[in-house]
């Protein structure tokens, strides 16, 4: 299926439609305030074998993100977060970041491997914040293209993006143009936050 969703004016009857379809298994194609992504429910194992197959790649060697409606619920997935790097959180949430942190206890299990590091992010992007809070939990997500591959038209303009994928997965979503920068991944493994790449997101330390 096609969803355009105006994200100033969000069709709350297409967010439960798609909820109701992550809850089901199914994967879907989401504008964020960087590039579009693949994503699916975290809590649906099928549907995170489902999403690694669509990347081309093992459930246990993937490095998804999960997409968290707020800090609180990040704090759920990962071990505690220190002050500082809260801070860093904080002033830069939500927005075109992806943080890496230490996994919880959870995680593993979620993703059959001994991850000791998670891809958290919070998105500005008013859509997938309203999928998040309908779903009550995050939602595991990858950016649509390869990190290797040219940013394309099939991966900016929605129409494309269906003409691509709508055989491969539940729902797309059209939220508008794409963004061709991802996101800026920032490691706070550490106490002191290190830029790993340099995005759409500007570090502010």
């Amino acid at each position: 299926m096609f969803f355009e969703i105006n994200p100033y004016h969000i069709d709350t009857r297409l967010i439960k439609e798609t909820v109701e379809a992550l809850r089901n298994g199914g994967i879907i194609i989401i504008p964020t305030d960087s590039v579009y992504a693949v994503a699916c429910d975290l809590h649906h194992k099928k549907a995170l074998k489902a999403l690694s197959k669509f990347k081309g790649e093992k459930l246990h060697q993937m490095n998804l993100s999960i997409i968290c409606k707020d800090i609180s619920e990040i704090s759920e997935y990962t071990k505690q977060i220190s002050r500082s790097n809260f801070k860093v959180l904080k002033h830069h949430l939500p927005g075109p970041f992806t943080f890496i942190l230490k996994a919880g206890q959870i995680v593993p299990k979620m993703f059959d491997s001994n991850k000791k590091e998670i891809g958290v992010r919070i998105t500005e992007n008013e859509i997938v914040q309203s999928i998040v809070r309908e779903l009550g939990n995050p939602i595991a997500s990858s950016s649509l293209h390869n990190e290797d591959e040219p940013i394309l038209d099939y991966f900016v303009d929605p129409y494309a993006i269906y003409e691509k994928f709508e055989n491969q997965v539940s729902i797309i979503i059209d939220g508008g143009q794409g963004q061709i920068e991802p996101s800026t991944v920032i490691n706070c493994i550490e106490n002191e936050p290190e830029l790993i790449r340099q995005g759409a997101g500007k570090l502010m330390l």
